[in-house]
């Protein structure tokens, strides 16, 4: 009898745990009436992962993109191994300070001419022409350096004073008006509901990429999220180039790998990723061209009135070389004329005493002077300051 009530215990606990077996899963219980999915043992390489969205992730493109849309735009995102450190970009407000230096070696020869002449015991006419050759070389503009004189010449005469330190006084207060500082300067960066657009124009080698780059820079120093656009298509390094200058600070750029892809076509998808990814600012660097090439520019055109098929454009910097002097304004006229400049950024300011360039840029075209390079380190692009800028081509 016990072994008979035994042997029936052995049994009813083997189907027991069969039953239970059969609802237990790693652990997991199974809702009623849920079956395992199958999966194969092997997928094909364009098979998706379960779980996958249906389209991959990265700059891909749809249908109603810009006629010309290349179908190989990628985004170089920037996600350092966590042993690599990324760059901490100098603030922006103490740019101008340290490298004021630099300004005022370079334009050093300018003030001191001027005070000179202007602190003798008597000022003919000789003098005054001298004054005025000094403030023409200095690229100040005939227009410009005339109301300088005449200006000057009423005042001295007027308070009669010799003093040099008076006169570096009165001399100060005149540039400062010339300058202009009632420009608004800042950059149209702070905008809600979008990434503001820049865009960023220039003729050959005055060093737009690496304006971008350092700019992104002064961005990063601001706390802003940033992206760069690409669309120097046709100079080979411009895109490595300028995905260099970003991952030093952790900024994404949208390429093409096809060389002399439509660059209106990479600015588009550049604005419309710096969109999905709630960027603050985009920046898009474009190919360098001569202001006399009528097709050229026709295409940076294209290039802007493409962009506005998806976002405003906030900013369009023309960066020009400070050594060109007068030769600049002729560029910047055309350039202000196809893509209505808002902004002029002055590279390589501390390689000429023609300190003046600002001046006669600025009453020209009625566009302010925004950020001035002082160097090629990475972090020698400052924003103008009218104040600083002037005691720096004053100072002994």
């Amino acid at each position: 009898m016990e072994t008979s009530v035994f042997i029936t215990f052995i049994v009813l606990s083997a189907v027991l745990l069969s039953l239970l077996g059969l609802f237990l899963v790693k652990g997991r219980p199974l809702s009623p009436g849920k079956r395992l999915k199958e999966f194969p043992e092997t997928r094909d390489a364009d098979d998706l992962p379960p779980g996958a969205p249906d389209e991959p992730d990265g700059a891909t493109l749809v249908a109603d993109r810009p006629e010309g849309t290349p179908t190989d735009l990628d985004v170089e995102a920037p996600e350092a191994p966590a042993e690599t450190v990324l760059d901490t970009p100098e603030a922006a407000e103490t740019r101008l300070a340290r490298l004021r230096a630099r300004l005022v070696k370079s334009n050093n020869i300018f003030s001191k001419s001027l005070l000179a002449l202007l602190s003798q015991d008597e000022i003919d006419d000789d003098v005054w022409d001298e004054i005025e050759e000094i403030l023409l070389s200095a690229d100040l503009g005939a227009d410009s350096t005339f109301e300088l004189v005449d200006t000057l010449r009423e005042r001295v005469k007027v308070e009669g004073s010799k003093d040099p330190a008076r006169v570096k006084a009165i001399l100060r207060e005149e540039l400062i008006e010339l300058v202009d500082p009632e420009f608004d300067r800042s950059l149209a960066v702070d905008v809600s509901g979008r990434p503001a657009v820049v865009m960023v124009v220039g003729v050959n080698g005055v060093g737009k990429t690496t304006t971008v780059g350092k700019l992104a820079r002064v961005m990063v120093a601001k706390d802003k999220d940033v992206l760069l656009g690409a669309a120097d298509t046709f100079r080979a390094a411009a895109a490595e180039q300028l995905t260099t200058w970003g991952s030093r600070v952790g900024v994404p750029t949208v390429f093409s790998d096809v060389e002399g892809a439509d660059p209106a076509s990479v600015a588009f998808e550049a604005v419309d990723k710096a969109t999905e990814l709630e960027a603050d600012v985009v920046m898009v660097d474009t190919a360098g061209r001569l202001q006399n090439k009528a097709n050229l520019m026709d295409e940076l055109g294209k290039v802007k009135r493409v962009i506005e098929k998806k976002s405003q454009v906030d900013e369009v910097l023309l960066v020009l070389d400070a050594t060109t002097g007068q030769n600049g304004l002729s560029q910047a006229k055309i350039f202000s004329e196809v893509v209505d400049v808002s902004g002029i950024v002055l590279t390589k300011l501390d390689g000429t005493a023609r300190g003046g360039i600002v001046v006669a840029i600025q009453k020209q075209l009625g566009v302010p002077v925004k950020l001035i390079g002082l160097g090629e380190g990475p972090d020698d692009l400052a924003p103008f300051d009218t104040e600083s800028f002037v005691d720096a081509l004053l100072e002994e």
